[in-house]
């Protein structure tokens, strides 16, 4: 039994010495329900407790919001996908364009003009 209640004594010595450092760690402006001076104070004073509160309501998500990272543009595979939609799609237009000019330039035959269609 003795055993038992030293295991679980050096868990939660380890579970109180991690939340201190992970809250006070922790990204001031990334710090949820309570600001990050509230929260230390908080884990420090009720060890169980406060650190399961922390872990389950103060914690800074780490979720792809939260946690992205800045990629520069030249980096982004999705950024440059995007440029090449866009050269693709202004050389169509460019295209487009050109051949709507093209028509515009031919000239129109008369009526009377052998076209093969006889107009009675």
């Amino acid at each position: 039994m003795i055993r038992v209640w030293l295991i679980v004594g050096v868990i939660a010595a380890l579970f109180y010495i991690y939340s201190i450092v992970d809250c006070a760690l922790a990204e001031r402006d990334r710090v949820r329900a309570l600001p990050k001076a509230a929260w230390l104070p908080i884990v420090i004073v009720f060890p169980m407790i406060g650190g399961a509160l922390w872990f389950a309501v103060g914690r800074p998500r780490r979720g792809r919001s939260a946690g992205a990272r800045t990629v520069a543009p030249d980096d982004d595979p999705e950024f440059l996908r995007d440029l090449q939609r866009d050269r693709e799609q202004r050389e169509r237009i460019r295209r487009i364009e050109q051949e709507l000019a093209d028509l515009d330039d031919t000239p129109k035959k008369k009526s009377g003009d052998s076209d093969g269609r006889r107009d009675a």
